[in-house]
Order: C-alpha cells, then sequence, then structure tokens
C-alpha cells in the first residue's frame, strides 16, 4: 500500500464520486478506478458500494478512511518537522560567553532575536573564560562562543566572525591621583601596578602594545580570569584595571572610570564557530548573528 493510494481512496471517499475525485486529483477517471480496484485487491474487499449516481463506504472502507487520515496527517507532520530541522528552526544551539562579553549587548540582542525567529530551537548560556572556549567548541561542548580576540582564537578548526571593537577605558579607585583626571594617556600609565584579565597575555594584541610604548615602565601587578575579579582589585586600590568600554556600566562603591586615549589600544569582541559547521540550528543562528559582520 502506497501514500498515493491512501490519497486516491480519500478523495474518493470525500468526493463520493470518481469523476469529482479524479479532476480534484488532476488524473483521468480510468486511472482512478483502476488504482481503487488495487487497493481494494490488496486488502482482500470492497472499499466502495458503487452506484449509478455515486459511492458509498462499506464499513471497510470507514475504517480505512479514520486510519488513512491519520496517516497521512503523520506523514504531513513528520515532513514538516524534518524540513524545519534542516532549515535550523528546531535543535540546539550551546553558546559560551566570556564575563566581559554580555555588556557590549550584542550577544543578548543576539540571542534574544534567535528566539524571536525561531521559537522551538533549544538555546543554552554558560560562563566560559576566553582562553577556554576554542578547546570547548572543538570538544563538542559548546558550539558558538563570544570572547574578547585572544591568541587562541585563531586556531584550525574555527572560524572568527568580528563583532565589535571596544576602547579600553581604566578602572581605578577614586582615591588614587588619577582620577583627578577625566582622561587618561598611555604615558601616564607607565610605572603603575596594572590589572589584566587573562584574556590578554603575553602574545596578545595590547600586551604587545601596551609592552611597546611603555617599555620598561610596563608593569603588570595582577592577572585573573574573572572580569569582576578585575575590577574588585582596581576598586581596592592594588593597581589600575584596563577595562573594555562596556564594563563602565558595572557600579562598585569606591571605583570610577577613566577614558584611555590611545585608539590603538583596543579590544575586538568575537563570535566563534566551528570552521566546518554540521549542525544546521547552529549555522543559522551563526548566519543570523554575524550577518552583518562577514
Amino acid at each position: 500500500m502506497e501514500l498515493r493510494h491512501l490519497r486516491y481512496f480519500l478523495a474518493v471517499a470525500e468526493e463520493g464520486h470518481f469523476g469529482r475525485a479524479a479532476e480534484r486529483l488532476n488524473i483521468v477517471q480510468p486511472a482512478l478506478s483502476m488504482q481503487i480496484k488495487a487497493l481494494e485487491a490488496e486488502l482482500g474487499g470492497a472499499l466502495f458500494i458503487r452506484t449509478s449516481r455515486r459511492v458509498e463506504l462499506t464499513d471497510a472502507g470507514k475504517l480505512l478512511q479514520a486510519e488513512a487520515q491519520r496517516t497521512l496527517d503523520q506523514v504531513e507532520h513528520t515532513r514538516l518537522a524534518v524540513a524545519r530541522s534542516l532549515r535550523g528552526e528546531t535543535g540546539r544551539v550551546r553558546v559560551g560567553f566570556a564575563g566581559n562579553a554580555i555588556f557590549s549587548g550584542k550577544m543578548m540582542s543576539d540571542l534574544r532575536q534567535f528566539r524571536k525567529r525561531y521559537p522551538d530551537a533549544e538555546v543554552t548560556i554558560e560562563e566560559i573564560g576566553p582562553q577556554q572556549q576554542v578547546a570547548a567548541i572543538l570538544a563538542g561542548q559548546i558550539d558558538v562562543g563570544y570572547t574578547p580576540d585572544n591568541s587562541t582564537t585563531h586556531s584550525p578548526g574555527i572560524t572568527v566572525y568580528q563583532a565589535g571593537r571596544w576602547k579600553m577605558m581604566v578602572a581605578l579607585a577614586d582615591d588614587h591621583p588619577l582620577a583627578a583626571h577625566a582622561c587618561l594617556t598611555v604615558e601616564m600609565l607607565a610605572g603603575e601596578p596594572l590589572v589584566l584579565h587573562d584574556t590578554h597575555d603575553n602574545h596578545e594584541q595590547l600586551y604587545l602594545v601596551l609592552g611597546q610604548m611603555l617599555g620598561s615602565q610596563f608593569h603588570v601587578a595582577h592577572r585573573s580570569g574573572s572580569t569582576l575579579s578585575v575590577l574588585a582589585i582596581a576598586a581596592a586600590g592594588l593597581g589600575l584595571a584596563l577595562i573594555p568600554a562596556p564594563l563602565q556600566q558595572v557600579n562598585i562603591p569606591g571605583q570610577v572610570y577613566r577614558s584611555l586615549n590611545a585608539p590603538e589600544v583596543a579590544a575586538n569582541l568575537v563570535i566563534i564557530g566551528r570552521a566546518t559547521e554540521p549542525g544546521r540550528t547552529v549555522a543559522a543562528y551563526l548566519a543570523q548573528a554575524t550577518q552583518s559582520h562577514t
């Protein structure tokens, strides 16, 4: 029994007439009659009572009508479900983010837009340090990462999308002498104990630029993999924290933020994913999140 036999049968049952059913199906009546006879032969009995004016269902035909409708409804449901999956409308996206990445608003905007467009897709988010995101993607633990660009992001098997460029600012205790200035220069940081996020390792652009500009007066006193820890160290007066501008939204008592007049010192927010992404849902997320940055 083929699905087309069930469709032909239902058309005759609903129209009560072979001629009208054939017209509805866009086939000739003799061909339709032949298909119905073949179905009856396969099932071993009559499905219709034929008269000169119309056809009526036998008891077996009434049973088949209900079962055939259920079968075709399920086939259509399956077809739509698979098609939606292939379009990325269902499935799962696991997003990892560095703590400071959420303050730009980019990730939250992407997540909200994706949920509106694909309400049936499952989305999970978790905080993962910048240096660990590439390994997590390659290990299959997450699918997408939001992180400041760093020495690990440009790794084999990873695609990097530019998502934003942040000016750097200085977070410091409000009683520090430099707090009296509205804007600081790199030269004013010479000899000061600096606080950096672990993202800025010895091979990262910010570290290299500051090293070139300050020379022997470049002094990194503290590092931390936690955004809040970086800010807390600065607020405690233990150093000057170099932070992306969006972090100034964090209000910590006794701490102030000052602009850094150094365009060459900046942080890039990037979105990272697998170079070859087999998942349609993940691919749909990346396409949406990066459409204005590719």
